[in-house]
C-alpha cells in the first residue's frame, strides 16, 4: 500500500493545493469536507488522478468524534499508513462581541479547534505505533492576536495553536513532527476573487498568498530532517504589514 496524506478541510483553494502537492510526492491524498461538498471533493479527486496521482474523497463532519475515529481507521486499513495529516479547517467569521451568539462561538470553536484535537489525537495513535509521522495545523493571524470583531475566530485559533504546541512537545521525542503554520494575509481564493477588487493586480505583484506556494511549504515541513524541525512557520506576502 502507498502511504496517505490526510487533508481535513480540503477546500477549493488552499486545501486542494495541499492535496495536489502531496499527491505529486506519491502519497494518496485522502481529502475531507462536509458531506454537502462531496461533489467538489470528487472533482478534486478526478483532478489529482488526471495528473497521475492517487486520491480518495471522504464526506464527514470533523466535529463528530465517532466519524473522526472511523475516518482514521478506514484510511489506515484501506488506503495505507497516514504519513502526514493536515488540519486546514478555517471557520473565519466576523461578528461584533454583542452580535456573537453562544451558538456561533461554540460552532467556530468546534470547527477550528475541537475538530483539530480529534484529528490530532486519532492520527497520533498509528503514528506512535510506527514511530514516524507529520501533523500540520493551519493557523492564521488570529492565532497570534485577537482583532476587532474576531473574538470567536481568534479564540478558536488560539486554542488550536496551543494544541499544536502541546502535541509537538509530547510527540516530537517520538519522531512525530508537529507544526503550526500561521497564514498571515489574503489568500488567492475564490472568496477573495469574488469580493475583493483588483485581485489580478495583487497576484501580478505577489501581494496575495498563492495556494500552491502555501502547499509547497507544507511539503517542505513534512520533508524536513528532524535535526532542524520547524514548529511554527509564518507565511505572508512580501508587502504584508506585520
Amino acid at each position: 500500500m502507498n502511504g496517505a496524506c490526510l487533508v481535513v478541510g480540503a477546500g477549493d483553494d488552499t486545501g486542494s493545493a495541499i492535496a495536489h502537492a502531496f499527491a505529486e510526492k506519491g502519497l494518496t491524498a485522502c481529502v475531507v469536507r462536509r458531506p454537502r461538498h462531496l461533489d467538489k471533493l470528487e472533482q478534486l479527486v478526478a483532478d489529482i488522478e488526471v495528473k497521475g496521482g492517487k486520491a480518495r474523497a471522504f464526506g464527514m463532519d470533523a466535529r463528530e468524534e465517532d466519524e473522526m475515529v472511523n475516518l482514521i481507521s478506514t484510511i489506515e486499513a484501506e488506503v495505507g499508513p497516514i504519513e502526514v495529516a493536515v488540519f486546514n479547517i478555517g471557520a473565519n467569521v466576523r461578528f461584533g462581541i454583542r452580535e456573537t451568539t453562544s451558538r456561533v462561538y461554540r460552532k467556530v470553536w468546534e470547527m477550528a479547534a475541537f475538530a483539530g484535537f480529534l484529528m490530532g489525537r486519532e492520527v497520533a495513535g498509528p503514528m506512535l505505533d510506527r514511530g514516524r509521522g507529520t501533523i500540520l495545523f493551519t493557523g492564521a493571524t488570529a492565532s497570534l492576536r485577537g482583532g476587532k470583531v474576531y473574538s470567536a475566530f481568534a479564540g478558536a485559533k488560539f486554542a488550536l495553536r496551543a494544541l499544536a504546541q502541546s502535541m509537538a512537545r509530547e510527540l516530537g521525542p517520538r519522531n512525530i513532527h508537529v507544526a503550526h503554520v500561521v497564514v498571515d494575509g489574503m489568500i488567492d481564493s475564490s472568496f477573495i476573487r469574488d469580493n475583493v477588487p483588483g485581485v489580478d493586480g495583487l497576484r501580478a505583484e505577489d501581494r496575495i498568498l498563492s495556494p500552491a506556494a502555501i502547499a509547497q511549504n507544507y511539503v517542505m515541513l513534512h520533508e524536513q530532517p528532524r535535526s532542524a524541525w520547524t514548529h511554527e512557520l509564518d507565511l505572508r506576502p512580501w508587502a504584508e504589514t506585520w
